[in-house]
């Protein structure tokens, strides 16, 4: 009974979803909100680099509407060499993606990662690997004093090395998988902005030089936890 309740959901979520459709980062239709935005190669592989300024840290794709639906991307994270050395003290090479921004940074959604927290010999940092919040109102500040632990999570990554992040979206739900792996990392089951819907974004936190290559953009599902009734 239970493998014909999970391959119904599976073809429900399947026939609501449109296919995924790779975003063009060399297009320039971008709009940087406080990061230098450039075209490189990093790794043996062309690259779109963003460098963290000031302020929000956001390239928004300014063609892209997504409220519900699936977006991959490989990052890379490292702490800039040219950051203030206090700066470069607390930089974890933050890098990740905003999503349902609203046009004018006044509201997002964000899933990111600290890479170089992920083989600290502290297990306390360690836990800080990934992270959700929800600016302006719910910073991770605000939701690691309220709710330790719920919105972040261990994974093991690298400073930079590519990594694949694949945040599925679904209504108040999103679920974060990293490489190939079929279990999320993260779950967050009360996203802040509830059924809310906007822009997609690159995002990079303070001291942060972060590369990004491949995205991929698919709108309308799966539904989020749809695999595992």
């Amino acid at each position: 009974m239970w493998m014909a309740l999970a391959m119904f959901c599976g073809s429900v979520a399947a026939a609501g979803a449109a296919a995924a459709e790779s975003v063009d980062l060399a297009s320039g239709d971008l709009a940087p909100h406080g990061v230098e935005v450039s075209q490189t190669r990093f790794s043996g592989s062309p690259a779109l680099r963003l460098r963290h300024e000031s302020g929000a840290g956001i390239a928004l794709l300014t063609g892209s509407d997504f409220a519900d639906g699936v977006i991959e991307v490989e990052v890379a994270g490292t702490v800039d060499p040219e950051a203030s050395l206090l700066t470069r003290f607390f930089a974890r090479g933050f890098v990740g993606l905003a999503f349902r921004v609203e046009p004018d940074l006044s509201a997002y959604e964000r899933i990111y990662l600290r890479p170089t927290n992920a083989r600290s010999d502290d297990q306390l940092r360690r836990n800080h690997s990934t992270q959700y919040d929800s600016p302006p109102d719910h910073p991770w500040s605000r939701l690691r004093d309220e709710s330790p632990g719920k919105y972040e999570s261990y994974v093991d990554l690298e400073p930079g090395v590519w990594t694949r992040m694949r945040i599925v979206v679904s209504g108040e739900t999103a679920e974060l998988h990293i490489g190939d792996a079929e279990q999320p990392a993260l779950v967050i089951g009360d996203l802040r902005r509830g059924k809310a819907a906007g822009k997609i974004g690159l995002w990079v936190g303070p001291g942060t030089v972060g590369y990004f290559r491949n995205l991929r953009v698919q709108n309308g599902g799966p539904v989020a936890g749809s695999e595992r009734p």
